[in-house]
């Protein structure tokens, strides 16, 4: 019998039409290879058509009109975000703490500092009432308001935007949506990223629909739209020769990644589609496994894409072979990239997940399923260490019980079906 072919978290997926390499192959064969050019300006459309629409259409709703740019990174995305929310160094910017580095990290390259604001138990993203309390604290202790916020859609999961948007704009705080893991996420209809000043998507190589690597910023008018290809194409003044007037970086999106974007964009919504069928599936098959619940849209406004699945495992349940757990140093990175890692020092850190949790990671990787812990929050982590932080325990706590499950275009029924029965077998009765 063959070993079963391995199942990843989420795949990179081509249309069936191969639209990618008709792209890239527009792009060669009129040597469009270098950053900007056809398939930029028609990406930057797609997504922007993409993103302005509502569901359903209603007679309250403005149109929106949001303009995008196409970046190399959701990283860089953050960083102009940032920057053209003006912050400077010095500055303090509210961050969640219950997400990937790539949220935080911006804010230390502008030298300005991240202030962690942990979960509320609903969503898992930033707690509004948590983030009125830092932001009144902050403003008390340092004699200035934060000057942004940087909300979360963890794993596709819509953060609580009314609210949020709510309190910011009381305090006149610019919001930044990072909905790199939400690109399609909805809240009440509208897209994520969409509602603050600027939006943060991705196209990474696991993401809901990829350009190899790139992300996209949203921004509100065409005047911002401008500001930011200036930063984005190292802000280069209109003279016959190169006139620098602000520093600007090198983060626009090749038009071969652009093109690959293209393709992606004719088939983003069966990717949507199929990660919600793969979510409904897990729910059902696993919603009598005592111990084990998968997490799901709080109630009806919330409508996340399910980028990753997501459940957790109370700490009563046992698994096989619980009691080897951390006993082993791990030697090669979990997911992302593989390779690119400090070897570890010792199996333990003052935060992890349970044993019964690494337990089936484990059993699960030894079955061909790639399965990860969550994020672990920011505020635990070492480089943030003496950053401010307005915790509750509820990222932690989540940390310790959470697991992430395929969910991608290539996982099929048979898959998951496969992957609970994993997860059933590995439970001690």
């Amino acid at each position: 019998m063959s070993e079963r072919k391995r199942i990843y978290l989420c795949l990179a997926h081509m249309s069936e039409e191969g639209l990618e390499q008709k792209y890239i192959k527009e792009a060669f064969d009129t040597n469009w290879v270098v950053p900007l050019g056809p398939n930029v300006n028609g990406f930057e459309a797609d997504l922007e058509q993409f993103v302005n629409n509502r569901e359903p259409i209603t007679v309250n709703h403005e149109p929106l009109t949001k303009r995008v740019v196409a970046l190399s990174a959701g990283t860089a995305a953050v960083h102009l975000a940032l920057i053209a929310a003006g912050v400077k160094a010095g500055d303090e910017v509210i961050v969640q703490s219950f997400t990937f580095c790539a949220s935080s990290h911006p804010i230390t390259y502008l030298g300005a500092k991240p202030v962690f604001v942990d979960s509320e138990k609903d969503s898992w993203n930033m707690d509004p009432e948590l983030m009125e309390e830092a932001i009144k604290d902050r403003t008390a202790k340092t004699g200035k308001k934060p000057a942004a916020i940087v909300p979360v859609a963890l794993y596709g999961m819509p953060y609580q935007i009314d609210r949020i948007m709510e309190i910011a704009n009381r305090y006149d705080i610019p919001v930044i949506e990072d909905a790199a893991e939400g690109f399609g996420s909805r809240w009440n209809g509208q897209v994520l990223g969409t509602f603050g000043k600027y939006g943060v998507l991705s196209f990474n190589g696991n993401k809901m629909i990829t350009t190899s690597g790139g992300g996209a910023l949203i921004t509100a008018n065409e005047e911002e739209w401008r500001e930011i290809m200036m930063y984005a194409t190292q802000y280069r003044e209109s003279y016959p020769y190169y006139q620098h007037e602000k520093i600007g970086f090198n983060y626009r999106m090749s038009n071969i990644c652009a093109g690959i974007g293209r393709g992606q964009m004719t088939i983003v919504n069966d990717h949507i589609a199929h990660h919600k069928h793969v979510q409904a599936l897990y729910e059902e098959l696993l919603k009598d496994v005592p111990g084990i619940k998968v997490h799901g849209n709080p109630d009806s406004r919330y409508d996340s894409n399910f980028w990753l699945c997501t459940m957790t495992i109370d700490p009563e349940v046992r698994i096989k072979g619980q009691e080897n757990a951390y006993k082993t140093i791990v030697t090669g990175a979990v997911g992302g990239a593989a390779g690119v890692i400090h070897a570890a020092e010792s199996a333990h850190t003052d935060c992890e997940p349970n044993a019964n949790v690494e337990a089936l990671r484990v059993i699960m990787d030894q079955a061909q399923i790639e399965a990860r812990p969550l994020w672990k929050p920011m505020h635990k982590q070492p480089v943030y260490k003496n950053a401010p932080a307005y915790v509750n325990g509820v990222s932690e706590a989540l940390f310790k019980i959470g697991m992430c499950l395929p969910a991608g275009p290539y996982v099929s029924d048979d898959d998951v079906k496969y992957i609970v029965d994993t997860i059933k077998n590995a439970i001690v009765d």
